[in-house]
């Protein structure tokens, strides 16, 4: 499978995600609990394959370098308030402000990625080279699924 299709595909599980905590309130604890922790899991699973394959390969090459460098830092920002939100109920009205701030930047991330990373991504690696990412990052994908 082409590394851009299987990203592309995670991105549409985490923006309906996204979408289901946002429009919860904060007495569907359940419901939250377990989108949000749906959503942790689907996530760091995420920003592994992109973090040991895409971004690699993408900094490698001068027209991509600096695109794949802003991706890990958009991770990192994004983990650091999910961590924060772990130690908060998720009825609180300050694990709603986190998540309405990590929504947004897991957005905006998104849409980067899907509008520049990635049309950048197929002109510096080319059909073949995606396609053997692709594969690679399936075969880790699945590896990670299992064993969590």
């Amino acid at each position: 499978m082409d590394a851009l299709k299987l990203l592309k595909e995670d991105h549409a599980k985490v923006k309906k995600m996204l979408s289901e905590l946002d429009e919860s309130t904060e007495r569907a604890v359940k419901t939250r609990e377990a989108v949000f922790s749906q959503l942790k899991h689907d996530l760091e699973i995420h920003e592994a394959i992109e973090e040991e394959f895409l971004y690699p390969a993408l900094k490698e090459h001068p027209k991509t370098r600096d695109i794949a460098l802003e991706g890990y830092e958009e991770h990192h920002v994004v983990d650091e308030v999910m961590g924060e939100m772990l130690h908060l109920p998720v009825s609180d009205e300050t694990w709603t402000a986190k998540f309405t701030v990590m929504k947004e930047n897991l957005e905006h991330h998104i849409e980067e990625e899907e509008r520049d990373m990635f049309e950048k991504a197929r002109r510096a690696l080319g059909d073949d080279e995606l396609a053997d990412l692709g594969d690679r990052m399936t075969a880790r994908k699945e590896a990670l699924e299992a064993t969590t």
